[in-house]
């Protein structure tokens, strides 16, 4: 076969029209018409000479030999990203782009920070940030579509073997109450007085949810006790209905430090408990890593985290350390299901995300 049957055009076609589900929506996210989408797809199964869809059903279906063609399709397009990429870094961060990945809350509060200091040292690198379930996120770090990301769930298992995961942060929940709620004159409340508040909370499939109550049922606490008044799936919102009045919550400290230097809302501890997570910062060892990604990671991420820099050197140390062993397991760790990370045991665990702009 002297030509290839397929184009790369046709295969972004292909893939946006499993992305979407019919041909309209595809043609409108290409910004091009649906005659020319439907086109496009009928030559590129005259020149395949196999149907691509089943065209049965109200929603555009792939056949097997379709799966087979998107399945190849993604790669290479990934492929051919990667490639511009490499060849715009020949540029020297002249130019290029930059992915990020995010879940919520960090892509919600502290990322947009980082990239504001990305962009003051390097203008010329264009940077998306993508917002997303750290499940969604994970996969798109996997697939090549984000460089890198800072998640504070866990990865699905199917991805153990393709991802690198370094311990970057905690990230402290806070318990925050209405400015005039009764405790809201005290700093710290016992354990039982949370049988007396309500709670507005996230979903309770939410990754925050779930370290909320994983961290309570370790410290005593009968989560089935608490009261949640209602469950948002906003912090924003959050935040509004706590500085309404509405209930009280526990919400990540860095998206809360602007309420509480204004009083808005007040914090509480609870005596013995302290409600944290983890988050990672995630990438692809098996994908080409831009000069951008290397300088957010060896330029920005250390400034937000006190003890990011030390846990980057001991990741490469043991990474070293497992290569030379030739071991075929991933490395130890702590909160964390991934499969290579740093082994986290040895490292301080009052690490803390800071602002570069108080930070002494």
């Amino acid at each position: 076969m002297s030509d290839l049957p397929f184009t790369l055009d046709q295969l972004r076609i292909l893939k946006a029209i499993a992305a979407e589900g019919s041909f309209k929506r595809a043609a409108d996210s290409l910004y091009v018409s649906q005659p020319a989408v439907s086109l496009q797809v009928q030559n590129l199964e005259r020149q395949l000479d196999v149907p691509l869809f089943d065209r049965g059903g109200r929603r555009a279906q792939l056949t097997e030999a379709g799966h087979l063609l998107l399945s190849y399709g993604e790669k290479i397009l990934t492929l051919c990203q990667e490639t511009c990429r490499a060849i715009e870094d020949l540029q020297n961060l002249q130019g290029g782009t930059l992915i990020i990945g995010a879940s919520q809350t960090t892509g919600t509060y502290l990322l947009p920070r980082m990239i504001g200091l990305f962009r003051q040292r390097y203008p010329d690198v264009a940077v998306q940030l993508h917002v997303h379930s750290t499940r969604r996120t994970s996969w798109s770090v996997a697939n090549g579509q984000i460089d890198l990301a800072i998640i504070g769930g866990e990865i699905s298992p199917e991805l153990h073997d393709s991802l690198e995961i370094i311990p970057y942060a905690e990230d402290e929940l806070a318990l925050i109450l209405p400015v005039h709620h009764p405790f809201a004159k005290q700093d710290t409340i016992q354990k039982e007085d949370l049988y007396r508040l309500g709670f507005i909370a996230l979903d309770s499939q939410s990754t925050i949810r779930k370290v909320i109550d994983q961290v309570l049922t370790r410290s005593g606490i009968e989560t089935r006790r608490l009261k949640i008044e209602m469950e948002l799936n906003s912090i924003e919102a959050i935040k509004t209905a706590v500085q309404s009045g509405l209930g009280c919550a526990f919400v990540s400290t860095t998206a809360i430090e602007k309420e509480l230097q204004m009083g808005m809302v007040h914090r509480v501890k609870i005596e013995d408990v302290v409600v944290k997570r983890m988050l990672a910062v995630i990438t692809n060892p098996n994908r080409y890593r831009s000069k951008a990604a290397e300088a957010f990671c060896q330029d920005i991420l250390p400034q937000f985290s006190s003890l990011h820099a030390a846990r980057m050197e001991q990741y490469r140390l043991e990474r070293a350390d497992q290569s030379k062993a030739n071991s075929a397991g991933p490395l130890n760790a702590t909160n964390l299901n991934s499969g290579h990370v740093v082994n986290s045991a040895s490292v301080n665990h009052h690490n803390r995300l800071v602002s570069p702009e108080i930070e002494s």
